[in-house]
């Protein structure tokens, strides 16, 4: 099957306003439900705040649910992503750790706002927070606050012209290592699943990481195309990792055409990695 057309059984990458996505994790839940996915993985970056009301929704809408998050961190100058799937929440190393990479998610914030200053641009902090509804602030957030106060049409524009890497007010983010953030997920017992390789062509990357504990690849997202899916599956098979999917979703106004259920992977994945997680 074409993982890339249609709907998937299971989509285990969507973010919700506990981040930086546009659905509550209870309208994720239902949405999932609605559409006839079978299970769906809560990923937000950072953060488990919406764990709870998602298991609340699941047991509700009779879907499985795996609760996740992702961490930033950062390869030899390039962005990777790490996926953790059913973490002990109950750690309080992870809240730590979690807690330190969100205060340095507002510490970005306010520079960011600093060089749009000096640029002629005046947004403040609270204009931001209101779009964040959670406790993970993104760009995003600041995008929207751009747009309400006219300065761009699209939040696409607003990484173009202003936050994007590359653009007069971008700030890069402080991030761990790959290695640090598979060892968090390991430590508070969960899977750790390298998300969308395909963006950055992180082949090289992947050895290193299986030794420092990674466990699964996502082979379908929504920026993979069908090379990069041939590509990943098969180093999946060589390493013998789990194959992971998921859209990404966002919301619409977040990721114009990323539709929820429309990347994914097969239910039998959530088995699979819950397996793992029991013998993690």
């Amino acid at each position: 099957m074409d993982l890339a057309r249609g709907l998937c059984e299971v989509d285990l990458h969507c973010h919700t306003t506990a981040s930086d996505g546009l659905l509550t994790p209870t309208e994720l839940v239902r949405s999932a439900a609605i559409l006839g996915l079978k299970g769906i993985g809560l990923t937000d970056h950072d953060t488990i705040q919406g764990w709870r009301e998602a298991e609340q929704a699941a047991n509700v809408h009779q879907i499985q649910l795996l609760k996740g998050i992702e961490l930033n961190t950062d390869w030899n100058g390039k962005e990777v992503h790490i996926l953790g799937y059913e973490l002990d929440g109950s750690s309080n190393d992870l809240k730590h750790q979690l807690k330190k990479l969100r205060d340095a998610r507002k510490l970005r914030m306010f520079e960011i706002l600093d060089r749009l200053q000096y640029l002629g641009i005046s947004i403040e902090a609270r204009q931001i927070q209101k779009f964040a509804r959670g406790e993970s602030i993104g760009r995003p957030h600041i995008a929207e606050a751009l747009m309400e106060q006219g300065y761009v049409n699209t939040i696409k524009e607003a990484f173009e012209r202003y936050i994007g890497k590359g653009a007069p007010a971008y700030v890069p983010l402080h991030k761990i290592t790959p290695e640090e953030g598979i060892e968090l997920i390991r430590k508070s017992h969960g899977v750790a699943v390298l998300a969308h390789p395909g963006i950055n062509r992180l082949e090289e990357g992947i050895r290193p990481w299986i030794e420092a504990g990674l466990q699964g690849i996502e082979v379908s997202h929504s920026e993979h195309n069908q090379e990069d899916e041939l590509r990943y599956r098969s180093l999946a098979k060589k390493y013998h990792l789990v194959m992971t999917g998921g859209s990404d979703f966002h919301g619409e106004e977040r990721k114009p055409g990323v539709k929820l259920g429309h990347w994914g992977a097969s239910e039998e994945v959530i088995q699979q990695i819950l397996v793992l997680a029991k013998g993690n």
